[in-house]
């Protein structure tokens, strides 16, 4: 496997987000990122991106999480932020997704309560295990990160405390995709160059600044960089013989019946993935009983648009759960 490593310098001086990263390996001798912002020993809470962000994207939901005393994580997927990333686009494949991230949380951050305590029993000299062993992880996915997240909350649900869904699924190819996500994946697939700052503006709302634009663009010095983003669409189970979709069935075996608190916070503009939420509500028991926002005022990537109201919402449904 070629693997390519963003140079540090291209991420200096991003806007509003002045988190040190931390590095963690992961199978296939991949190093994975993330940053953390709260409390160490706070109840954790896993903030998954998708395409063609980063952890960048959640800058403005952290310090919502960590005022409440939450231990925030935003992880960078494999192939984007500052993960390492595989060049060749054939290298990237759900299952490998939902596997790197698994290790990075359950390995790498024992954010696994049972993995912890087995650690602290054989080495009780390592206080951060007992320290993180506290509590299950809390999963927030949008886009990608939920196609994978709910994939790990479903295969590790004895792990898992609460779901949160955010403009995303879990595809299994038994129902169309909208035709803006097919103009989407052909447009990923063709261009010549890939515009990453332009792809996520055009999933706000809001017009982002030039700096914002370049820190999106950071983690790309040229195209080479870009097999992550090029390939991901392309991933997505739309037929129903795909090779993720029995897999992805599976997960919705275990979440419509799984009795953990499930989140839908949905923005009230994403044309990709808003016809999900009535699905999941409908579909998930975790979903019963709760009060369930609608980010008004958003788009795709409702992080941008209204991330501290996210951020907010969050921290209410992991602290009165």
């Amino acid at each position: 496997m070629r693997i390519l490593r963003t140079p540090e310098e291209r991420f200096a001086g991003l806007p509003g987000f002045p988190y040190e990263p931390r590095y963690a390996e992961v199978p296939d001798g991949l190093r994975m990122a993330y940053v953390e912002a709260g409390p160490a020993d706070g109840e954790p809470v896993v903030l998954l991106h998708g395409e063609p962000s980063w952890s960048f994207l959640y800058r403005h939901v952290m310090p919502e999480l960590a005022a409440a005393g939450l231990r925030a994580i935003a992880v960078d997927l494999v192939g984007f932020g500052r993960s390492d990333k595989p060049a060749d686009q054939a290298e990237h494949t759900y299952a490998r997704h939902v596997e790197w991230t698994r290790a990075l949380l359950f390995d790498a951050l024992r954010l696994d309560p049972q993995r912890s305590e087995d650690i602290e029993r054989s080495t009780p000299s390592e206080g951060s295990a007992k320290k993180h062993s506290l509590s299950r992880v809390t999963i927030v996915g949008q886009d990608w990160g939920g196609l994978i997240g709910l994939r790990i909350a479903a295969e590790h649900p004895e792990s898992v405390a609460r779901i949160v869904a955010a403009n995303t699924g879990l595809p299994t190819g038994d129902i169309p995709m909208p035709e803006v996500w097919h103009q989407f994946r052909n447009a990923v697939l063709k261009a010549p160059v890939l515009d990453i700052a332009r792809l996520v503006q055009a999933g706000c709302r809001t017009e982002l600044p030039e700096e914002v634009r370049a820190a999106y663009d950071a983690p790309f010095p040229d195209e080479s960089y870009k097999a992550g983003p090029r390939v991901m669409p392309s991933l997505v189970p739309i037929t129903p013989d795909d090779p993720a979709a029995p897999a992805n069935r599976a997960a919705w075996q275990v979440l419509t019946t799984l009795e953990r608190p499930f989140l839908v916070a949905f923005s009230d503009g994403d044309p990709i993935t808003g016809g999900m939420a009535p699905i999941l509500l409908k579909s998930i028991s975790g979903t019963s009983g709760l009060r369930h926002p609608v980010i008004k005022g958003a788009g795709h990537f409702l992080q941008e648009d209204a991330g501290a109201e996210l951020g907010r919402q969050i921290a209410a449904f992991v602290t009165s759960t």
